[in-house]
């Protein structure tokens, strides 16, 4: 598991107080930078190999302003082109919510996905649940 610690911001806080839920899928994509480098050791967006399917948050509760959250970073699922990224947001030991996102592995190119290959399952399976 991998574990980003993000010290909210001012300005990600709604008028009700606590974080907005835009932010959440931001907090998660950076945090999801360790699985990027497995295919994409520099970041350098020219050579980018995956692409997103799909992204869900489920808010569990709430989140606050100048009190540090722990995101958490799992594999959930290997699929032979893709996998699912586990993220969870916890403040005060609570789990406030929890992401998956599909990604795949693509070739720009041919605008086709990729099958995975042995040393990025083998990289993968390290964060697997």
């Amino acid at each position: 598991m991998l574990t980003e610690k993000i010290m909210p911001r001012f300005s990600e806080t709604d008028v009700l107080g606590h974080i907005n839920n835009t932010v959440l899928p931001v907090w998660f994509e950076a945090a999801r930078a360790p699985i990027f480098k497995i295919f994409t050791p520099d970041l350098n967006p020219h050579n980018w190999k995956l692409i997103v399917a799909k992204v869900e948050v489920v808010f569990k509760g709430e989140l606050f302003y100048g009190q540090e959250v722990a995101v958490k970073t799992m594999i959930e699922k290997l699929g032979n082109s893709s996998f699912v990224i586990l993220q969870q947001a916890w403040q005060h030991g609570e789990c406030c919510a929890e992401g998956r996102t599909v990604m795949v592995r693509y070739d720009f190119a041919s605008k086709s996905s990729q099958l995975l290959s042995d040393a990025e399952r083998e990289a993968l399976s390290a964060y697997l649940l």
